[in-house]
């Protein structure tokens, strides 16, 4: 919260007049502006289209003042103290041309008037007209300290209200909880954390799944990415020992990544169909404790120019907020076989997906999958890209003994 109130800060002596917040956790953001007040000097209020306009920097009681957009923009184009205004869900009136032509002229009037107009939503995107005076600011997400922080303060409350009665857990499922809760916003992360909780006032290995559906549900992604839920361990999996090592190896470099040190990036099987690839992929996310996503190519493909390449971009990114994630890719040359007949989409598409493996950060393990190998660009399986190649064949008499 500290690095958020300095930017914030930062952006308000900017004399920026329109600023947007995409987030859910419209509560933190009021209590942001609420710490600012006090710090600046400068009165805050919010809008929305229940309350109207309310003050929210002191401690009054609720009186409904303009609840209308129109009216709520005119009012504050006529007052003269300048103030910090929240736009709650403002996003639909966004539309209307008269409300549009308010704001720009709040927007211009602000050397004489000094407002600053916050929009607050889960999705928004200023029109034309106004982004020229405007700027985006993105909240900070919890890190692993404050995650653990927030665990505690949950099973304090779920304590207290039981007599004294404690949280029962262990060291290693609550750094596993709290790796599962990383990319989510403070509000999002405690309530999955007062559910896990509250259910059985304890935080087990039965939780982790719970926490991964919870993080699946609040993304806003596309049918391209699925959450597989049914993972294996590497104990269901006969032979392939080399594979086995290799991960177990680097279990610790990708679940402890170190801004100093190159995380592992992804594998290759390449075998005969029925060999356990796909098996392996599940075990791998089953051994590191993680999410298995799975990336379908088909959903993918759209007949609109460009439609295709946004719904990986949009897949990809949704991989990205899951993390840290294992990503499986079934069949990729199927996926990106290039052809006469598709106007160059499917190398549009592996450009996409190349520039992605070369330049993430995010700690996403990819698990490609492939039955031909001659069948994939070379560009693709060079080192840089994937981290190994592993051949999985048929099991041997030792293997299926």
């Amino acid at each position: 919260m500290t690095n958020d109130l300095h930017d914030l800060e930062l952006l308000l002596r900017s004399r920026i007049p329109l600023i947007s917040i995409e987030t859910r956790d419209e509560r933190h953001v009021s209590q942001l502006f609420t710490k600012l007040s006090m710090r600046l000097g400068i009165p805050v209020m919010a809008w929305s289209a229940t309350t109207g306009l309310q003050r929210i920097d002191l401690d009054l009681a609720p009186q409904k003042h303009a609840s209308e957009p129109q009216q709520a923009l005119g009012q504050i184009k006529a007052t003269n103290t300048p103030t910090i205004y929240l736009l709650l869900d403002f996003h639909p009136y966004l539309d209307d041309p008269y409300n549009i032509r308010l704001l720009k002229e709040i927007a211009l009037d602000y050397p004489e008037l000094g407002h600053t107009l916050v929009f607050v939503s889960h999705e928004l995107r200023l029109p034309a007209e106004l982004s020229a005076y405007s700027a985006r600011f993105e909240l900070s997400l919890p890190g692993a300290e404050q995650i653990e922080v927030l665990i505690r303060e949950e099973a304090g409350h779920w304590s207290q209200a039981r007599r004294g009665q404690q949280v029962h857990t262990d060291r290693k499922t609550l750094d596993l909880v709290s790796s599962q809760l990383r990319g989510l916003t403070t509000g999002d992360a405690r309530r999955i954390v007062r559910t896990i909780i509250h259910d059985d006032g304890a935080i087990n290995g039965q939780d982790l799944e719970r926490v991964t559906r919870a993080r699946y549900q609040l993304l806003e992604h596309n049918g391209a990415i699925s959450c597989e839920f049914d993972t294996d361990d590497f104990g269901t999996v006969g032979g392939l020992q080399n594979l086995k090592r290799w991960i177990e190896r680097r279990r610790s470099a990708f679940l402890n990544a170190r801004d100093d040190k190159d995380m592992p990036r992804g594998i290759l099987l390449v075998g005969v169909q029925g060999g356990g690839k796909s098996l392996a992929a599940r075990a791998i996310a089953g051994l590191w404790s993680l999410p298995l996503l799975r990336l379908d190519f088909g959903t993918l493909y759209n007949k609109f120019f460009g439609e295709t390449e946004r719904n990986l971009r949009e897949a990809l990114q949704a991989a990205e907020a899951m993390a840290p994630c294992v990503l499986w890719i079934d069949e990729i040359e199927k996926a990106i076989a290039s052809g006469d007949n598709d106007n160059g989409t499917s190398r549009r598409l592996l450009g996409n997906l190349l520039t992605w493996m070369a330049e993430r950060q995010a700690p996403v393990f990819i698990v490609a999958t492939a039955n031909v190998i001659e069948h994939l660009p070379p560009e693709l399986i060079r080192k840089g890209r994937l981290d190994e190649i592993f051949f999985v064949d048929l099991p041997d008499a030792a293997t299926r003994a």
